[in-house]
């Protein structure tokens, strides 16, 4: 892992917070010149500390907004059981992200659907479709309250500069 030093710490979370900002705006901010910002920028992103740029679009306008958290317990920890989870969980668009975790439960997914019946259907594919699960728990998310760091209440999301 390539050391870091407080200009590549202050460059790595003003491009959390705006993926947008040049090298001349990133020079600005963070008290280095625009080449070495660049420097920093190209070397961050080598060494796969910047795992890539994107826009953060709303589930709903891209009509999924139901969201979805589902706790999956496999039945066994094989090598063979846990590849097959991955695999499916690779071929789902609709799974957005996946944790492994401590506690009840294995896994922890993140679905983003576009209606109620989708996330049965996917829920029933986790289950019936696939011999590694044991048992699923799903919540339906009712409100989106904070994202990737950002408040999502309406007050907050004025005060977003992106």
């Amino acid at each position: 892992m390539t050391q870091i030093d407080d200009y590549d710490l202050k460059i790595l979370t003003l491009l959390q917070n705006n993926g947008r900002l040049t090298n001349q705006e990133l020079s600005y901010l963070v008290g280095l010149s625009a080449s070495q910002c660049s420097r920093r920028r190209i070397s961050l992103e080598q060494a796969k500390q910047i795992l890539g740029y994107h826009a953060r679009v709303s589930p709903e306008t891209v009509g999924l907004g139901m969201i979805g958290l589902i706790e999956v317990r496999l039945i066994n920890h094989t090598s063979g059981c846990v590849e097959s989870f991955h695999r499916m969980v690779a071929e789902q668009d609709a799974i957005v992200d996946v944790y492994k975790t401590t506690g009840d439960a294995d896994y922890l997914i993140k679905v983003a659907v576009a209606s109620l019946a989708e996330l049965s259907a996917l829920i029933s594919e986790l289950v019936a479709g696939h011999r590694s699960v044991a048992h699923v728990k799903t919540s339906v998310v009712l409100e989106r309250v904070k994202e990737h760091g950002i408040m999502m209440t309406a007050e907050h999301l004025h005060q977003v500069k992106v």
